[in-house]
């Protein structure tokens, strides 16, 4: 049987990324689309092939079995929270929140009422980082290091939104680079150090049984500059990870088919699921409380 999803939001990443791998996900079909702006959101469902559209956030959630957001961070906590209480499934966009405590209330919400997650760290839903997080947890990787250089703030970019203004690389990029270093490293738990050069920010990272990563990022490369790359180390050599030549529609689309299993088979537990995307914002917090001492 197909699945109805539903799409919060109606910007760019809404449209070439979220729409775009719903159509192709067998699992799913588009049922409706939710913006402040109903014009907006009828123009995306027509392009997309969704019956509903509106600005009614209870209309749009009755029509649908799951919702995926493409909202701003502190937008999708509290429409989340409203999605998950209605009993429906999420697709979260990372960060997932915030703060720690907003974060922490969504995982119990959806524990609470059962509902299936996955987070959107499109990285982690690429088949080669999948083959490889699978082989990291003996241990065989030491170190590592990533450079994250967006051009997002700059200008004519179609991610320059206020909110990225307002937070920067750390939590735009940041879940990204955090995920991968966890996945392969090991869990975070805690942050040696981090320095901030105006929106440059370095941080190291410290990870289970000592070992330790490095991690520099910004939102204003130059065009030219813009670009992803971490590697990891460790005693079987040295590995880039698949960071920046990444199929994001084929990675949600992934992800779309990923969640439908857990619906379907009522398991709960994913790799990226609500409770690391928490664990990620958490990892951020860190990283914040450090740069405001």
């Amino acid at each position: 049987m197909t699945l109805r999803m539903g799409l919060a939001g109606t910007g760019y990443w809404a449209d070439t990324a979220h729409a775009a791998a719903i159509e192709r996900a067998p699992s799913w079909e588009l049922s409706a689309v939710w913006g402040r702006d109903p014009a907006r959101a009828r123009a995306l469902a027509d392009r997309h092939g969704a019956s509903a559209a509106g600005a009614d956030f209870d209309a749009f959630l009755a029509e649908v079995d799951a919702v995926t957001f493409a909202v701003p961070p502190q937008v999708q906590a509290d429409l989340a929270a409203r999605a998950i209480a209605a009993g429906k499934h999420v697709a979260l966009e990372k960060p997932i929140a915030l703060d720690q405590a907003s974060a922490d209330r969504l995982v119990s919400a959806a524990e609470s009422r059962g509902v299936a997650t996955t987070v959107m760290f499109t990285m982690m839903f690429d088949p080669r980082m999948r083959a490889i997080t699978e082989l990291a947890g003996d241990g065989r990787w030491q170190g590592g290091a990533g450079l994250w250089l967006g051009s997002a703030l700059n200008d004519e970019n179609p991610f320059n939104t206020p909110w990225r203004h307002d937070k920067g690389a750390l939590w735009d990029v940041g879940p990204h680079a955090v995920a991968a270093l966890w996945r392969t490293i090991g869990p975070i738990t805690g942050v040696r150090a981090a320095v901030r050069e105006g929106e440059l920010t370095h941080v190291v990272f410290a990870h289970e049984e000592g070992r330790t990563s490095t991690c520099s990022m910004t939102l204003r490369a130059p065009d030219p500059a813009d670009g992803f790359s971490t590697f990891v180390w460790g005693a079987g050599g040295r590995l880039d990870l698949p960071v920046d030549d990444v199929d994001s529609v084929a990675s949600f689309t992934s992800a779309f088919e990923q969640l439908a299993g857990l619906v379907r088979t009522g398991d709960r537990v994913h790799a990226c699921d609500i409770r690391f995307g928490a664990d990620v914002v958490g990892v951020l917090a860190m990283v914040e409380r450090e740069l405001e001492r």
